[in-house]
């Protein structure tokens, strides 16, 4: 992602290459008519790269290569919690869901070469790009406009972390890292993944994190920040999901930036412009950054119809009962009875529900922009 021009860059610093084997952050764009749910042990998954793979500085696998993989096998866990649907919904939905492993995907170069990688999955999901609504043109240079870069679909997405295992010489060329001396512009933007898990429910203001840069940041043609460049995070507002369908909200801003190889930090203050989320979550982002829960048609029509099932229920139970009891009741004197614990019972099942969580699993992908200039101070141990 390429940043403003700097201030001035009057002294460089050189480290050793990166690491061979280092971890890889792959995005697979797999077809839309694949289901996830239907894949069983040795099937093949085709697909391509929707974005570059970095490493360090330098480009390790081009956009739109083709990748393959085979299924190793299928495992038996736990079904993530979701408030997508309400309590009495998930009562029915099973509890636990067959969970797709591997361990080895094949990339297909643009010179004909195959590079075969030692990987995990992250996810196999459908994806949505929400970005924050219009602030000094900020929506604008996420997409075509503020409308479009509001929702972006990116379609069933396949995440891997993943290992080289073969010719590595692209990932370790023997050529050092030079990060120069500059200045970051108010504006400059970055591509990075959450190392930490964030959702309104579980954390407080002030909770630290970290998140790794996925693409290198540049100045002109000059990278200032490679890729494995680590961000400190922390929480500064959230709120729980609340009573009367309130949904969580959640404020995140970034208040260091750590280079690979060092161990002294730099200072920043950078906010969050766009996430990729579960389009069923509904998540938004204002013009602060702050990413917001919002209930969503679906959600709000499946409330209402539980809300009318509780009602029936506990108006011809409340009148069975009391016919039950009291031989001279009818359905006529009961009916009134019926009606009011029928009106209390969806009342209060409607009042005490909350509304969405915001919920950032670990290895969400965001893009931030730098809030204030940033001036990068080379470590003193490498500057000499």
């Amino acid at each position: 992602m390429v940043g403003q021009t700097p201030a001035s860059t009057p002294t460089a610093v050189e480290v050793g290459a990166p690491s061979p084997g280092r971890n890889l952050y792959l995005k697979v764009q797999l077809s839309g008519k694949l289901k996830p749910s239907s894949l069983k042990t040795g099937a093949v998954i085709e697909g391509v790269l929707a974005q570059p793979v970095y490493s360090g500085q330098h480009e390790y696998l081009a956009a739109s290569s083709r990748v393959r993989l085979t299924v190793d096998k299928l495992e038996r866990r736990k079904r993530t919690r979701n408030d997508h649907w309400p309590w009495v919904v998930q009562m029915f939905t099973p509890r636990h869901e067959n969970y797709h492993t591997f361990h080895s995907a094949v990339v297909s170069l643009h010179d004909g070469k195959e590079l075969p990688l030692q990987d995990s999955l992250i996810s196999i999901a459908n994806k949505v790009a929400v970005h924050a609504d219009t602030k000094s043109g900020q929506a604008e240079k996420e997409g075509a406009g503020p409308a479009k870069a509001q929702k972006a679909p990116r379609g069933l997405l396949m995440t891997l972390q993943a290992n080289t295992l073969g010719d590595e010489s692209k990932v370790a060329s023997g050529e050092p890292i030079r990060f120069p001396a500059a200045t970051l512009a108010t504006g400059t933007g970055a591509r990075i993944i959450l190392l930490d898990g964030v959702s309104a429910s579980k954390n407080l203001p002030g909770d630290a994190f970290q998140a790794r840069l996925v693409e290198p940041v540049r100045v002109g043609t000059e990278v200032v920040l490679p890729e494995g460049t680590i961000f400190q995070g922390k929480v500064v507002r959230s709120k729980r999901p609340r009573w009367l369908s309130r949904s969580g909200s959640l404020l995140l801003t970034f208040t260091g930036v750590t280079l690979p190889g060092s161990s002294a930090g730099n200072p920043i203050v950078a906010s969050v412009t766009g996430a990729e989320v579960d389009p069923a979550s509904h998540t938004k982002i204002d013009s602060e950054g702050e990413l917001k829960g919002s209930p969503g048609k679906a959600w709000m029509l499946a409330n209402i119809a539980v809300t009318g099932g509780i009602a029936k229920v506990a108006d011809d139970g409340i009148q069975l009962l009391v016919e039950a009891l009291s031989s001279t009741a009818t359905d006529a004197s009961t009916a009134g009875t019926g009606r009011i614990v029928a009106l209390c019972a969806s009342g209060v099942f409607m009042i005490t529900r909350h509304g969405r969580d915001v919920m950032l699993p670990q290895f969400t992908e965001m893009n931030i922009v730098l809030d204030r200039p940033v001036s990068l101070n080379l470590p003193r141990s490498q500057a000499e």
